[in-house]
């Protein structure tokens, strides 16, 4: 059937990869008809976004600072595309210095921290950041907070590199020594029974029991970057440990503490969740393309969402994902549910 003269060489996208993406990363657009009398344009919400390749089947596009809409144009300096709906990170809040994970509650706030270089005394240690996105100061007597976890208790632990302490914050704030002893605590995750396990960027994962005995539950190699736990849906502590290889690991610990690959391939792998259905997501690059990539149960990967820096993530009440730069956070909604924490 012939075309319409309305639709003849106008823009047709057929796919976009991936999924979404924060400001900085890179958008992969399929289709035809990119090109006539200019080069393509393309526009994300109401902004312009600078292209990196372009072609008239094939675009790359840089996502700019301050897209704030999930609609994608393309031009070709006669017509435009039908719209494709994108997944874009809203800013959450900025000037931090997140090195792990954020945290939320049940209510939806978010914890995150400021914790600086090692030594470093900063004037605050973790945020909390309401529904509403109000960044508050939470608390400031930690040096260097690195992993923030949350209890059954609805207490928010969090790591100091700097000292091996792990701390227990109540709701309101206040604070007192857990554990001590933990080397360069780093990654932090609580099992069903409640034990809390910490990274030691020395090599050492502690198991630490509600009646706060410690065991040493695992042994990996020692790190130049922190570790990072979290749980899987088989109840197994899933660790990375960032080197400078670009083809790092997903190591998988059973309840012996015995440590195999998981998967291998990403390029420094840091923070790492799992959603309802059992999907792994880490904050690492794939294939030189640097983002979260998610991992399904057959063990294949791919980039779901594409920016930046980024160092860790959490899934959020409201099927959104919050996603943590070396200094801010974005709200992505991913119309994914995550898996309970606790």
């Amino acid at each position: 059937m012939a075309l319409s003269r309305k639709s003849e060489g106008r823009p047709e996208i057929t796919r976009v990869l991936p999924d979404a993406a924060i400001p900085g990363g890179e958008f992969q657009i399929h289709g035809k008809n990119f090109v006539r009398a200019e080069r393509p344009r393309v526009t994300v919400g109401d902004m312009p976004a600078p292209v990196v390749i372009g072609s008239d089947s094939y675009v790359v596009a840089r996502v700019p600072e301050g897209a704030l809409g999930g609609e994608l144009v393309i031009e070709n300096g006669e017509k435009s595309s039908p719209v494709w709906p994108c997944g874009i990170g809203v800013p959450v809040a900025d000037s931090l210095h997140p090195v792990a994970n954020p945290a939320v509650d049940a209510q939806g706030n978010v914890y995150t921290t400021f914790s600086g270089s090692r030594g470093q005394k900063t004037d605050v240690s973790v945020f909390r950041i309401d529904r509403k996105h109000n960044l508050r100061p939470f608390l400031t007597d930690i040096m260097n907070a690195t992993g923030l976890a949350l209890g059954r208790d609805g207490m928010l632990y969090v790591s100091s590199r700097n000292d091996g302490i792990v701390y227990q914050v109540t709701p309101s704030g206040g604070m007192s020594v857990f554990v001590e002893g933990m080397g360069i605590a780093t990654g932090l995750a609580f099992d069903a029974e409640d034990n809390l396990y910490v990274g030691d960027r020395s090599g050492t994962i502690f198991k630490i029991a509600p009646s706060r005995q410690i065991y040493v539950f695992a042994t990996m190699e020692p790190s130049i970057a922190a570790y990072h736990l979290a749980f899987g849906p088989d109840d197994r502590l899933y660790a990375t440990g960032p080197t400078t290889s670009s083809f790092d690991s997903v190591y998988r610990v059973s309840d012996t503490g015995e440590v195999e690959i998981y998967y291998r391939g990403l390029g420094r792998p840091q923070g790492l969740a799992f959603d309802a259905g059992g999907r792994l997501y880490v904050a690492a690059s794939l294939a030189g393309r640097k983002g979260v990539v998610r991992i399904d149960s057959g063990r294949r990967a791919e980039l779901f969402l594409s920016g930046p820096g980024i160092v860790g993530l959490a899934f959020a009440p409201g099927r959104s994902l919050i996603v943590a730069t070396n200094n801010a956070l974005y709200r992505v909604d991913a119309d994914l549910p995550g898996k309970p924490l606790v």
